[in-house]
């Protein structure tokens, strides 16, 4: 590298444990703090207990909690995007509404894609 400070970043083992910590943070954040979070949290508790009991395929089990799974993912991704706008002021600016606005509409299209998913495994 050209820069004679270079930083040293964890590796291997510590690496994982410093990630998962984070992890962990965030997940814990979103349970007691973001309402949707908790709402879809408890929806892929019943629903991923739901397809794993239905008489089909385990993979089709398993793209069933998968999809639940990407709603969340997009709720994650969705308030990363309102913390990080609102760190920057709380005044309106059109741009930030857009943005929150988008990162909503992504939630939106997970929990179609979800419905669809559902739908097409379970009852098409």
């Amino acid at each position: 590298m050209n820069n004679a400070k270079t930083v040293l970043k964890r590796q291997g083992l510590m690496r994982l444990i410093f990630t998962l910590r984070h992890t962990f943070n965030g997940l814990k954040w979103m349970t007691r703090f973001e309402a949707a979070f908790q709402q879809e949290l408890a929806l892929f508790l019943l629903l991923g207990v739901f397809a794993w009991m239905q008489e089909i395929a385990t993979s089709n089990k398993l793209i069933l909690i998968a999809s639940l799974l990407f709603v969340l993912f997009a709720e994650l991704v969705n308030t990363a995007v309102e913390v990080v706008v609102d760190r920057i002021g709380t005044e309106h600016h059109e741009l930030s509404g857009l943005a929150k606005d988008i990162a909503s509409a992504s939630v939106f299209i997970a929990m179609l894609i979800s419905t669809l998913i559902w739908w097409a495994i379970l009852w098409a």
